[in-house]
């Protein structure tokens, strides 16, 4: 009982903070104040009242509608809210509550942030990733017997992209890419963001050929989604797949 009501808070936190996700998601990109402005209908304006902003289930209970204009309502709302709070539940159930707990909701949350502005507008905001960089120096500080770690991890994976992208000049790699992976592998380590590259380019290359295959979708990719994916991957399970793999693949 204890178990499930800690799981049932946690939850409902992370849905009510996916609900602030929604609104970075939106205003990031079009350089609007995340908290001067109080929250209102994309379509007709008028300010949201209070059972308007239940998250999750405002939505269901207005049927994906505003009682207002009757405009529709995005279903990323939900899906970003129901999504965080899941996340948060898994990383409670892995880390329990820890300091790496805390971080990991918080970095799991940018990277929400990220993904899905850079699926929306093939651009990564900038607010995510020095937020991302905030956290993994906390995580240094936290575990300064190892920041070598740490530090050879912010070079390891964004260094390499980042000659991709002078390389090819833009074309073969997006410098927002560049800065998520560098403030992502500070918080995660080099063994690990090496985890969450090769998971992410898995990932990237899989779902977006049965994109092309299935929708036509273009050879120009947002690579954020599946960086975020895969960072996500390395940060829950990247340490019992190094341990099979070095166990199983290289005898050690």
């Amino acid at each position: 009982m204890v178990t499930t009501l800690t799981y049932i808070i946690i939850f409902l936190f992370g849905i009510t903070v996916g609900s602030f996700l929604n609104v970075c998601i939106f205003r990031l990109p079009a350089g609007e104040s995340v908290v001067a402005v109080p929250s209102h209908c994309m379509c007709c304006g008028r300010r949201l009242r209070p059972f308007e902003l239940i998250p999750i289930f405002s939505y269901l209970f207005l049927r994906g509608s505003c009682a207002s204009c009757g405009c529709r309502i995005s279903p990323q709302y939900p899906l970003v809210e129901g999504l965080n709070g899941l996340l948060w539940v898994l990383l409670h159930h892995y880390f329990r509550f820890s300091p790496l707990f805390f971080l990991s909701c918080l970095l799991c949350s940018a990277l929400i942030v990220a993904a899905v502005v850079d699926w929306r507008t093939r651009e990564i905001p900038p607010q995510a990733t020095l937020f991302i960089l905030l956290l993994g120096v906390l995580r240094l500080l936290l575990d300064l017997n190892h920041w070598p770690l740490y530090v050879i991890g912010f070079f390891a994976v964004s260094l390499p992209l980042y000659i991709i992208l002078i390389a090819s000049g833009g074309r073969g790699m997006g410098g927002g890419d560049v800065k998520l992976m560098a403030a992502c592998g500070l918080f995660l380590g080099w063994k690990l963001t090496l985890l969450a590259l090769f998971s992410g380019c898995v990932l990237g290359s899989v779902i977006h050929l049965a994109l092309m295959a299935a929708k036509k979708a273009g050879r120009v990719l947002a690579f954020g989604p599946y960086l975020a994916a895969g960072v996500f991957i390395s940060l829950v399970w990247g340490d019992a797949l190094i341990g099979w793999y070095a166990a199983r693949i290289l005898g050690l």
